[in-house]
């Protein structure tokens, strides 16, 4: 029997609105390749200034990282939680419209990787959720006070509030260690951001995971799989742990440049005080539930340091770009989110869900073969920054002579 949803006081009905087995597997296929693109495209939050500074080796941090945001993935359900029901009205809601949410955050995680802009990966998934929901009900379907309450006030907030905590803790380990010798000084903050760089990776994972474990059980809710007030159940969270370690693991190298490069050019004290901030303020809003970017508080805390370091200089043109970016990315997500929906409902039923993977598949592998006629990768991520998120050619050594 169909389900009726209410649009605009019109009767709408959903005829695969119905539990459908086979889309709400194309449904948990395609979450689980968006938490892999949130992993890479964020690694850069909590590696990317230990990589920046040598405190870490490429290859050992992401590793690193990877290892730690699958143990993140099982410390709390509480941003899951707010994903699976406080943003839509789970009633007006199809597997479709999560499946074409899907596809809008990871077109916008994809993009802005391939520029290298440091994005929302929670941002693109929200905005496509959000998109597709409204493609499909209207705006009533969505719970408009707690997106502003859990997502867009702390969007605001969180890189003013971890870029303060970082410029003062900046400040204070110069101040502190200011009768040390340069070489000890930095040897000794290196191994501290060595900690420091786990904590946010752990943070991350208990974070940014759970915004997958969110989604898929929202659309386990939808088939009627679970109860609508159910839990992420164990499956589930560890398939997205080992998505989003995985992921990470990859490395998103372009992001990661942009972030130990691109704005400040950071010394160990600076990368301790960024990460140690990071950290702090990202488990500190995962424990009451608000869905925060850890993008947006890592480069918060990177620019802090800039701040707090006297004499340090902030590439403010590239902060810029990257907070457009963070202004357009709920809409741009959503109106892709919204436009997968529309192709998916043309389509119909599971025709409709498999027509929306063929394409978003085409996509990501254009953006692919893209990028690696511009590769940046752990050879080259540290070099030296010149205005561009892909590193200068290094002549040849015969040409050079």
């Amino acid at each position: 029997m169909s389900r009726q949803n209410l649009d605009k006081g019109t009767v709408r009905v959903e005829p695969w609105r119905v539990s459908n087995d086979v889309l709400l597997v194309l449904v948990v296929i395609v979450a689980l390749a968006f938490d892999f693109t949130n992993g890479f495209h964020d690694t850069g939050n909590a590696m990317a200034t230990s990589i920046a500074t040598g405190a870490l080796g490429p290859r050992t941090a992401v590793a690193l990282s990877g290892a730690l945001n699958l143990v993140g993935a099982f410390l709390s359900l509480a941003v899951a939680a707010t994903i699976a029901s406080g943003l839509v009205d789970t009633d007006f809601v199809t597997l479709t419209v999560v499946l074409a949410g899907l596809a809008g955050g990871i077109m916008w995680n994809l993009l802005t990787w391939y520029l290298g802009i440091p994005s929302s990966s929670s941002h693109a998934l929200i905005g496509g959720v959000i998109g597709a929901t409204i493609a499909a009900a209207g705006g009533h379907a969505i719970e408009w006070q707690g997106l502003v309450s859990k997502v867009i006030i702390p969007a605001g907030l969180s890189p003013i509030i971890a870029g303060g905590v970082a410029a003062l803790g900046t400040w204070l380990l110069y101040r502190i260690s200011r009768n040390m010798r340069a070489r000890a000084r930095g040897h000794g903050f290196r191994l501290g951001q060595i900690g420091s760089a786990s904590m946010v990776s752990l943070a991350h994972g208990t974070n940014d995971a759970q915004k997958t474990m969110g989604v898929i059980t929202l659309a386990l809710i939808v088939n009627g799989s679970v109860p609508k007030d159910a839990q992420a159940p164990f499956w589930v969270i560890l398939s997205c742990g080992l998505a989003i370690s995985l992921g990470t693991y990859i490395g998103g190298w372009r992001v990661i440049r942009t972030l130990g490069k691109g704005l400040v050019e950071i010394e160990s004290p600076q990368g301790m005080a960024a990460e140690s901030s990071s950290a702090a303020v990202i488990l500190l809003s995962a424990s009451f539930g608000y869905s925060l970017s850890t993008t947006h508080v890592a480069t918060g805390s990177i620019i802090g340091t800039g701040v707090g370091k006297k004499g340090a200089e902030v590439r403010w043109n590239v902060a810029g770009r990257m907070a457009s970016a963070w202004l357009l990315t709920l809409p741009c997500a959503g109106l892709v989110g919204a436009g997968a929906y529309y192709l998916a409902h043309a389509l119909g039923g599971t025709f409709g869900g498999v027509g929306v993977l063929v394409i978003l598949i085409a996509l990501s592998s254009l953006i692919y073969w893209r990028s690696r006629k511009t590769r940046v990768d752990h050879t080259n991520v540290n070099q030296e920054w010149k205005g561009s998120v892909v590193p200068a050619e290094e002549p040849e050594p015969a040409a050079a002579a």
